[in-house]
């Protein structure tokens, strides 16, 4: 996969299973996960350069992204902008 302008290819991390208090989560109340692995990044739009790098874990906003799934595998296609933080 390659992204084209300032797009960047997701894939979210897993939802959590299971409280801290040991509660387990049925599939059916299981939030969309927030943060994930950038797996592709496009070029750069306008002479801009992209700040997220292949392999960086982010947080993105519960809305943002297009679904995709590829190879059997489910991905979130979105712009730079729409991811909020890159987790050290």
């Amino acid at each position: 996969m390659k992204p084209i302008n300032d797009r960047v290819v997701v894939k979210p991390h897993a939802a959590e299973g299971k409280t801290k208090g040991g509660i387990i989560i049925p599939d059916t109340a299981k939030e969309k996960p927030l943060k994930g692995e950038v797996v592709a990044v496009g070029p750069g739009k306008d002479g801009n350069l992209m700040t997220v790098a292949i392999g960086d874990v982010v947080l993105y906003g519960k809305y943002a992204g297009q679904e995709m799934s590829y190879e059997g595998e489910d991905y979130l296609i979105m712009r730079e902008d729409d991811i909020l933080i890159i987790l050290d």
